[in-house]
């Protein structure tokens, strides 16, 4: 059975930083494509970053391009994403998803596994 558990989510300040964990389990983690996905309540779930097998490749959305840093250790079947330069539109719920291949994609349908969930709050 697959479990993505997410950790590090919390109230921050404008300008502030967080580091998102996902620990996985029950997966070839180190085959698998892993992204970090975020709803604001009322918006969709959209795509803030994604990661290869190898961790030399690495999407973002442009919402986040420059503050957020995805990388993944497979030793540990863990995937970060360092947030940096926060501000209020970051806050969200943010969601740790895997896929099986090796097509790194924005669309959330297309993830195979998702975790529960972390809450980021940012205050102005």
């Amino acid at each position: 059975q697959v479990q993505l558990v997410e950790s590090g989510g919390g109230l921050v300040q404008t300008g502030g930083s967080l580091r998102l964990s996902c620990a996985a389990s029950g997966l070839t983690f180190s085959s698998a494509v892993m992204g970090w996905f975020r709803q604001a309540p009322g918006k969709e779930r959209e795509f803030a970053a994604g990661i290869r097998w190898s961790g030399s490749s690495a999407r973002y959305a442009d919402s986040v391009k420059g503050r957020f840093t995805i990388s993944r250790d497979n030793a540990k079947n863990t995937v970060y994403l360092q947030m940096n330069s926060l501000k209020p539109e970051d806050t969200a719920v943010y969601y740790c998803a895997a896929r099986n291949g090796v097509v790194l994609t924005t669309v959330y349908r297309q993830y195979d596994y998702w975790g529960q969930g972390t809450q980021v709050t940012v205050s102005a």
